[in-house]
């Protein structure tokens, strides 16, 4: 699929930059032109979008994030099709400024178990909400963990959701292997069935592997990995790893038994376990952590056998009618591997089209519209005419450009570059955007604006807390022959004693400061054992009292200061340098002949390296 970065979509989703391409669809960070924020907009490939079950699924991807609701969720904001410019049916959801628990992985190597768990426990969370709705992810992996710059962790890509909501997913009829290999449970390979208990198996695995830097199975082929899911045991990743609390180390093996009675039986268990086995790690652990304050988990209702669903045999969407085509995948080697598709278990079962006749319209409409084509022909010499006089001639003005997001010198200088003044309107609290960027302008991006024209901006103060003022004492007048009293201080302000923060979240010291009448104030730093989001350190420190409106100063995690070179092995190259430079890395990109998928990579792969620094890579 092309790059489609630059179109505006719907008349409203301006596309920024490709984020993320898998075999189904391509993710833009884009502008929301309407509400002037950043969205994630997720569009299917163009030669799939005639296909009214892939079609059928891309929406019921949108039903299924619709019906959950909790903050450890990507939310979905919008779902439709583009009526002009380039065809696109797509599904907008919120924007993650950060990177993936793969990513994270690449950086540490390996996480300690209290990091384990403090990313675990708010995905595990999600899933017992998503599980109580009936709602099972049945693709979970570290790529699908979203990991925000605030230290934040959402679940994305319910692609292949399946539950009583959304009916059934795909079949070999639909010609797609879904899923990634690695992750799956034995009965989906064996079956092609799965419940809450099959997610279940997925964590276990990711728990594997996030302890010991390596998945349990590996092989040159994902037959060879899904035979091994099925035939062998996940060894204790104490076999591996010194360290481990066998608590942990039980749970990873009850969550990956071969048989799903003998896993946990939902989430909801899942849950109770990490939680008890943190609170062991950290009896002095304050409960106040972002997973604190999300709803209770609903118990997974009891439901009789899955009708029978694809069995998944490859990473991401293949076509399997072709016996003869090769499937790029990516695994672990520092080559590309090609394979075969070989023949897999077909269901006999196949879903209602709910959405056919959507389709239907739709396709009447295209017709409709080209009978008329000669018609329009008038039309648009018209808009031709005035666009031109609007666009290049006298009529014409400036088109401007989103600044939200911006620091004020920043946005200052973009608008001036093309012509415009800048104004300073309003400048408001808000906890969710930095002290000096842009809230908001008027007009928004997307408007025009006659060069020399003024766009006001409201700028963010950050987190302020403005401390009440003590009002003055009113002295009581007393007769002349009355000796006048000596006035009380008792309302001077009372130094209050504050706790340090250091190694808890910064929402949980923003928050309980903020509470005592304390002003907050973060930066961010690299660190090698802080965790994203935790603090690092304080300023008061907190052995000392100090009085309500201080400024206390919280330097904030942002990560290790070194990374490892991922994987990215036939990936194109866009696609390539868009994952390496989300790791703060420098990219230079050389080809050989035509070249466009990553044949070589320096330093190599698993090379540790600090941010900032080039990796070079070859495309053939």
């Amino acid at each position: 699929m092309s790059d489609l970065s630059g179109e505006i979509i719907d008349n409203r989703y301006e596309l920024l930059s490709l984020i993320a391409a898998g075999g189904m669809a391509s993710i833009y960070k884009a502008t929301d032109l309407r509400l002037d924020r950043f969205v994630a907009v997720k569009i299917m490939h163009p030669h799939l979008a005639n296909d009214e079950e892939f079609v059928n699924r891309f929406i019921r991807e949108a039903k299924a994030i619709a019906a959950l609701s909790h903050p450890n969720i990507v939310s979905i904001q919008d779902q439709g099709w583009n009526e002009g410019g380039a065809p696109a049916v797509f599904i907008v959801m919120e924007f993650i400024d950060g990177q993936t628990l793969r990513d994270l992985l690449f950086e540490k190597g390996r996480l300690t178990p209290s990091e384990l768990l403090h990313y675990m426990i708010p995905v595990v969370s999600a899933l017992s909400q998503a599980h109580g709705l009936g709602i099972n992810h049945r693709d979970l992996k570290p790529e699908n963990i979203l990991i925000s710059k605030d230290g934040r962790v959402k679940i994305a890509d319910f692609g292949l959701a399946r539950g009583g909501l959304l009916g059934s997913t795909m079949t070999v009829e639909s010609s797609v292997v879904l899923g990634s290999v690695s992750y799956l449970s034995p009965e989906q390979v064996e079956r092609g069935i799965s419940d809450a208990r099959s997610d279940i198996y997925s964590l276990g695995i990711m728990f594997f592997e996030l302890l010991t830097g390596s998945k349990p199975y590996d092989g040159d082929t994902p037959i060879q990995i899904a035979f091994k899911h099925v035939n062998e045991r996940v060894p204790a990743p104490s076999t591996l790893v010194d360290g481990i609390p066998p608590a942990l180390d039980e749970l990873v093996l009850r969550a990956t038994s071969p048989n799903p009675d003998h896993r946990q039986k939902n989430c909801t268990q899942l849950l109770e376990e990490l939680q008890q086995i943190q609170m062991e790690l950290d009896p002095k652990r304050t409960q106040l952590s972002l997973d604190l304050d999300l709803p209770l988990p609903t118990p997974t209702p009891k439901r009789k056998g899955a009708r029978p669903e694809v069995r998944v045999g490859n990473t991401l969407v293949t076509r399997i009618k072709s016996m003869t085509e090769p499937t790029r995948v990516r695994n672990t080697n520092t080559k590309p591997t090609f394979i075969p598709e070989g023949k897999l278990e077909r269901n006999t079962e196949v879903p209602a089209l709910s959405h056919s006749g959507e389709i239907r319209r739709k396709t009447s409409k295209r017709v409709r519209r080209n009978r008329i084509r000669f018609l329009s022909s008038v039309v648009v010499l018209l808009l031709i005419g005035a666009a031109y006089y609007f666009l290049i001639g006298a009529g014409s003005g400036v088109s401007i450009p989103s600044v939200v997001g911006m620091n004020q010198t920043d946005a200052t200088s973009a608008l001036s570059s093309i012509g415009l003044k800048t104004v300073v309107a309003l400048k408001e609290i808000d906890s969710g955007v930095p002290a000096g960027e842009v809230i908001s302008s008027s007009p928004g991006g997307g408007a025009h604006l006659k060069k020399g024209g003024t766009v006001a901006l409201t700028i963010s103060l950050g987190a302020q807390v403005v401390p009440t003022p003590t009002p003055t004492p009113t002295p009581t007048p007393t007769p002349s022959n009355t000796p006048t009293p000596t006035p009380s201080s008792s309302s001077s302000p009372v130094p209050v004693t504050i706790k340090s923060y250091v190694g808890l979240t910064s929402d949980q010291a923003q928050s309980e400061l903020t509470a005592q009448g304390m002003v907050v104030n973060q930066a961010f730093a690299y660190s090698d054992t802080i965790a994203i989001g935790d603090v690092i350190s304080q300023t008061p420190d907190g052995s000392t009292p100090v009085l309500p409106g201080t400024t206390v100063t919280l330097i904030v995690s942002q990560g290790s200061s070194t990374v490892y070179i991922p994987n990215v092995y036939s990936l194109s190259g866009s696609y390539a340098t868009t994952e390496l430079e989300n790791l703060q890395l420098k990219v230079v990109v050389r080809k050989i002949g035509n070249g466009k998928h990553v044949t070589n990579v320096s330093p190599k792969v698993g090379t540790q390296v600090k941010r900032g620094s080039t990796v070079v890579i070859t495309l053939g």
